[in-house]
C-alpha cells in the first residue's frame, strides 16, 4: 500500500463513528415515520367521523360545509367520485402504514402482498377520482395549484406502476424504493394540509395567500412542494446511506427538523381543524 493509500485511509471515519451515524439516521427515520403515521391516522379518523357520520345520517349535503362541491344533487358520476376518493383515502392511509412495517414484510409476507395490492389499487383509483374532481367538478385555488395537484396525481400513477413492475420481476430492492416514493406521493394532500397549518402557526395567521379566495404565492408553492419536497428528502436519504458519517448525520438532522415542523402542523391541524369537526 502506498503512502497515498495510507493517507486516504486515515481520513475515513472509524467503523464505530459510521455505525453511530447509521444508528442516528435510523432513529430519525423511525421518529419521522411515527409522527407521519400518527398524523395520518388522525386525519383518517377525522374523515371517517365527519364524512362517514354525515352519510350515515343521510346528510350528504353536510359535506359541502367543508368541501367545495362536496355533494351535488343529480351529479351521479361526480358524487360517486367523491365517495370513492374519500373512502379510498381512508383505506390507503391505514394500509400504507401497515405496508411499510418491516415486521409485516418479514413475518407475514402473504399479508404484505395482499395489502400491497389493496394499497396500489386504492391509490390509483383515489388519484384518478381526485383528478376528475379537480378538473371536472371544480374546487378552490388557481391554475397553478391545480397543476401541482395534478402532478401529484400523475406521480402516484407512475410510482404505483413501477412498484408493481419491480415486484413482478423480483427486483425487491427497487420495488421498495418505488413503494417508498408511492407512499410519499399518496400522502401529498396530507402533507399539504400539515404544511399549511405549520405555515399559519409560524406566521400567526394566513401569510402569502388570501384566505378568502385560497390563492397566493405560498399556496402555489405548496401545491408542488406537497409531493416534490418529501420525494427530494427521500432521495437524499437513499443516497446518504452509501456515503460517509457526515452525510448521514446531515440527513438525520434535516429529517429531525422536518419532523418537528410536521409535528407542529399535525398538532395545529388536529386542534384547530380536525377535532372540532369531529364533535
Amino acid at each position: 500500500m502506498t503512502s497515498e493509500n495510507y493517507s486516504a485511509a486515515a481520513l475515513l471515519p472509524p467503523f464505530s463513528m459510521q455505525r453511530r451515524a447509521a444508528g442516528t439516521l435510523a432513529r430519525a427515520v423511525q421518529l419521522w415515520f411515527a409522527v407521519t403515521v400518527a398524523g395520518q391516522l388522525m386525519f383518517a379518523a377525522y374523515a371517517i367521523v365527519l364524512y362517514g357520520g354525515a352519510a350515515l345520517r343521510g346528510d350528504m349535503a353536510g359535506w359541502n360545509a367543508v368541501m367545495t362541491h362536496g355533494h351535488v344533487p343529480g351529479d351521479t358520476a361526480g358524487n360517486a367520485a367523491i365517495v370513492a376518493h374519500l373512502l379510498l383515502a381512508v383505506v390507503i392511509m391505514l394500509s400504507g402504514a401497515l405496508q411499510l412495517l418491516p415486521q409485516v414484510r418479514a413475518r407475514a409476507p402473504r399479508l404484505h402482498r395482499v395489502n400491497g395490492r389493496l394499497y396500489v389499487a386504492g391509490a390509483v383509483i383515489a388519484s384518478v377520482s381526485g383528478m376528475y374532481m379537480l378538473w371536472w367538478r371544480g374546487t378552490v385555488g388557481d391554475l397553478t395549484q391545480h397543476l401541482g395537484t395534478t402532478l401529484n396525481g400523475l406521480l402516484i400513477l407512475l410510482f404505483a406502476g413501477l412498484a408493481v413492475q419491480r415486484a413482478r420481476t423480483r427486483d425487491l430492492a427497487a420495488h421498495r424504493r418505488w413503494a417508498l416514493r408511492l407512499f410519499l406521493a399518496v400522502g401529498g394532500v396530507w402533507f399539504f394540509r400539515v404544511g399549511l397549518m405549520f405555515w399559519i402557526a409560524v406566521h400567526g395567521g394566513p401569510s402569502g395567500f388570501d384566505a378568502a379566495t385560497f390563492r397566493g404565492p405560498f399556496l402555489s408553492f405548496l401545491a408542488f412542494a406537497q409531493c416534490l419536497l418529501p420525494l427530494a428528502v427521500l432521495e437524499l436519504y437513499l443516497r446518504c446511506r452509501l456515503r460517509g458519517a457526515a452525510a448521514q448525520y446531515g440527513v438525520a438532522a434535516l429529517l429531525a427538523g422536518l419532523t418537528v415542523a410536521m409535528g407542529v402542523g399535525v398538532a395545529v391541524a388536529t386542534a384547530g381543524m380536525w377535532l372540532p369537526r369531529m364533535h
